[in-house]
């Protein structure tokens, strides 16, 4: 059933599963070890290269050392593919392969969830599964999922984002498939593994992290035991974030953020998110900018956009950044927070909207690089009234907009579209 189909016959809300997990410094020297326990024999490992770092390198040494095989696919990219994960599938069936560890970020986490779905299924091609647990077989290989960046938190989550790269090329598409069957076996987050992790990059994983957060505090699903982890967690990334950013080295201010992203996740994973990742998997579908740079640019105009069927949750939110709301009505706290959203934004670096972003603007950047045919065409983030249009669309039709607190339609939903392509960000604030 789809989430809005269930919100609107009954109340029955579902708590899905986390991985076993192993946090802290040092972690990911249990690899090795842990993979043998696991009964791992030979194991294709995915990444995207982590090009200038030997951390891919360490990790397959030990898998080694402890008598495992290792195969190693290195192109997943930003925003993966479908064919990322179906070039993966072909590697691990040829190879007899029958375990997955995926090192990176989200694009690794979410391309090996995927891979392991289609492998438990003969090979099927991985957009047979977008939507709500799609699988039907439920005993996928084993994975373990080591965390490079403090963002996605895809390691315990039972979500994984991919690109639709077969559908009409001036119309690309990116899903969201929810499966407790792609659930990982073990996640391995060790801050210590992020301290290679660029700047700008650390900035936008960061808000990717906020934007976990914020939306199932306010989501309409209203699930309980996701909100004190979703304000634990604006807790944490309002406190850790900028010493992530500006001093990387900064064991505190990344294992915060460690923490941060992981329960996020956890808050999401059952709450449930809303229209700021819709609207970043729609930029990223048309554009293959950074997701968390998306969720960051969303970010501010989606809270102006939900505040009004929410002044009490961003009150709270007000309070977990650190604004002292002392004498405050709910509305004016609610407004401190988005206050405080655009400071930390500002604070941290990143775009204000989305026609900002060029080729120049992040490390991870692939504007204009893309498979199909409308990559070609569109090198730059356009913001005309047609680019606002399609963004739109693909917006209404994602899976994480039912949890949006505020009804989306496309009157409602177009203007805070627009106003991400080409907004002040200080028009919010008057």
């Amino acid at each position: 059933m789809q989430v809005d189909e269930l919100l609107k016959p009954f109340p029955i809300k579902e708590f899905h599963p986390f991985p076993r997990a192993l946090m802290g410094p040092g972690s990911h020297e249990l690899i090795g070890p842990e993979a043998l326990k696991m009964g791992f024999k030979k194991t294709l490992i995915m990444t995207s290269g982590l090009r200038g770092t030997d951390i891919v390198h360490k990790i397959s040494e030990s898998m080694k050392w402890h008598g495992i095989e290792t195969v190693i696919y290195d192109q997943v990219e930003s925003n993966p593919k479908d064919y990322n994960v179906m070039d993966s599938v072909k590697l691990y069936q040829e190879n007899s392969c029958d375990s997955f560890v995926s090192i990176g970020g989200g694009s690794s986490h979410d391309a090996c969830k995927g891979a392991r779905v289609s492998v438990a299924h003969d090979g099927r091609n991985v957009n047979e599964f977008e939507g709500f647990n799609q699988s039907e077989n439920p005993k996928n290989p084993p994975h373990i999922a080591v965390s490079t960046t403090a963002g996605t938190g895809s390691e315990t989550s039972w979500a994984y984002v991919i690109t639709d790269t077969t559908t009409d090329p001036n119309n690309p598409h990116k899903y969201v498939a929810f499966d407790d069957a792609s659930v990982t076996s073990l996640a391995i987050d060790d801050p210590v593994l992020y301290y290679d992790c660029p700047i700008d990059f650390t900035a936008q994983c960061g808000f990717d992290v906020l934007a976990h957060a914020s939306e199932p505090y306010v989501s309409r699903l209203n699930f309980e035991p996701s909100l004190g982890n979703a304000l634990h967690a604006i807790e944490l990334t309002a406190q850790n974030l900028r010493e992530a950013v500006w001093n990387g080295q900064d064991l505190p201010g990344r294992q915060g953020m460690m923490y941060a992203q992981y329960i996020a996740a956890q808050a999401f994973n059952s709450g449930g998110l809303g229209i700021i990742h819709s609207i970043s998997h729609a930029v990223s579908a048309f554009y293959d900018t950074h997701h968390g740079l998306n969720n960051a640019v969303a970010l501010p105009r989606v809270w102006a956009f939900n505040m009004p069927v929410a002044y009490k949750r961003f009150a709270r939110i007000a309070e977990a950044m650190g604004v002292d709301t002392t004498h405050m009505t709910d509305v004016q706290a609610a407004e401190a927070a988005l206050a405080a959203s655009i400071r930390l934004l500002r604070d941290v670096g990143i775009p204000e909207k989305f026609t900002d972003v060029t080729q120049d603007s992040y490390s991870k950047n692939r504007l204009g690089q893309g498979p199909t045919k409308f990559y070609e065409n569109e090198k730059t983030i356009t913001g005309n009234d047609a680019d606002v249009d399609r963004i739109t669309n693909h917006v209404l039709g994602d899976a994480c907009t039912p949890g949006n607190p505020k009804e989306c339609t496309f009157t409602t939903v177009r203007p805070v579209v627009d106003h991400c392509m080409n907004g002040d960000l200080d028009d919010l604030l008057s």
